[in-house]
């Protein structure tokens, strides 16, 4: 018979013995398990093998923080967060490229801000091109955004850098355009007339060409060369009727455009044509002197269109690759901007009133200011926001 020492001392051991072959068990079914994910893996790889093509994507950005991931800022939902998601979902790509996304070779052709839509935003990757890949990436993405056309392009090819211009677009009410001293309150009457869009296509025209743009940025000296962009169109189309108010759509294609680019240079078109800066603001605006420009709202702009013109004489017609052109998915394309797109911009207008809200705050801003009379933006907002309260 044991004593009670060696009895607990055995069952000491037996309990250790017991443990280490339950552990040992454990990582044995542990171990099975990864080597089937890494069979699964290896057995997708070769029957989808990871090859490089663009996706073409539409989306309504409201609701969402830009285009561009953030990593660990999760509370700060991006267009890529919910594309990326749907492409593990629907097997596209490994689980672990999407908190790494070099492995996928990811590049976004263009970063579109805060709320900013996209008709034509294109993303360069490596996919396992899976049956109805299309189809089942837009499952499990939500209703405003949408992938709409596929393509393979070269080993090489990178989205952003293959790029040669940019094509958008911004919605916007009419009565941007009226006198200063108008009755804001009476928007849904207000029309705009022949000559006064002939006169805002004509400030437009101006921009044509290259210019200095370190006025309509932040943070960008006068002597920096990448301040320097080149404008191919900029112009205002026929004004429309939406909910018995007037919208019109201005167009402008560039090589590429810094961040709020676009909406100063609308901005400071409205202001000259409501009468509170003069017309020679706008060449002044390009020289090395500080030059206040305001910003048009972000609610109306949309990436219409990417445009890859050198990519598509080089390899569009090799027999290997195709254009990158989307005239098929064009239909697509205008019904998803019906759908999704413009309701949601002229919705969100006729009900918060963003454009009229901001053109209130245009008497705040002094154009004939040199760099050390321009105030502090800081300064800027308080008034601005003293204004909304009365």
């Amino acid at each position: 018979l044991l004593t009670e020492k060696e009895s607990r001392s055995f069952l000491s051991t037996l309990l250790k013995r017991t443990n280490e072959e339950n552990e040992d068990s454990a990582e044995k079914v542990q171990a099975a398990k990864r080597v089937k994910t890494d069979g699964e893996h290896a057995e997708d790889e070769k029957k989808y093998p990871k090859k490089k093509v663009v996706l073409l994507m539409a989306y309504s950005g409201k609701g969402y923080y830009g285009m561009q991931r953030n990593p660990g800022n999760s509370q700060f939902r991006t267009i890529e967060d919910d594309l990326v998601a749907a492409l593990i979902k629907s097997g596209c790509i490994p689980e672990n490229h999407g908190d790494e996304m070099k492995k996928m070779s990811f590049q976004r052709c263009a970063r579109t801000d805060k709320g900013v839509s996209a008709a034509g935003q294109v993303v360069s990757l490596k996919v396992r091109l899976i049956d109805d890949i299309i189809e089942k990436i837009n499952e499990n993405l939500p209703p405003q955004i949408k992938v709409l056309g596929l393509k393979r392009v070269t080993q090489g090819f990178n989205s952003k850098n293959n790029c040669d211009a940019r094509t958008y677009s911004y919605m916007l009410p009419t009565v941007a355009f009226s006198p200063k001293d108008y009755d804001t309150g009476n928007i849904a009457a207000f029309r705009l007339e022949p000559e006064t869009l002939q006169k805002v296509n004509r400030l437009f025209a101006l921009y044509k060409g290259t210019h200095n743009f370190h006025n309509f940025t932040s943070q960008k000296a006068p002597s920096d060369p990448s301040a320097r962009r080149y404008i191919t169109e900029m112009s205002c189309g026929e004004p429309f009727i939406r909910r018995n108010y007037e919208f019109a759509v201005i167009t402008v294609r560039g090589q590429s455009f810094m961040l709020h680019q676009i909406r100063k240079m609308i901005g400071l078109v409205i202001a000259v044509v409501k009468g509170y800066a003069k017309e020679e603001v706008m060449e002044r605006s390009w020289g090395h002197e500080k030059v206040d420009v305001p910003k048009a709202p972000g609610l109306g702009l949309i990436l219409e269109r990417v445009h890859f013109d050198r990519y598509n004489k080089r390899f569009g017609g090799d027999g290997l690759h195709e254009k990158l052109e989307w005239d098929r998915e064009e239909e697509e394309i205008k019904a998803f901007k019906e759908a999704h797109i413009y309701p949601t911009i002229i919705e969100t207008e006729c009900e918060e009133g963003s454009m009229v809200s901001w053109m209130a705050t245009l008497p705040i801003h002094d154009f004939e200011a040199t760099s050390i009379e321009v105030q502090d933006d800081k300064v800027k907002k308080q008034v601005s926001k003293k204004i909304h309260l009365f």
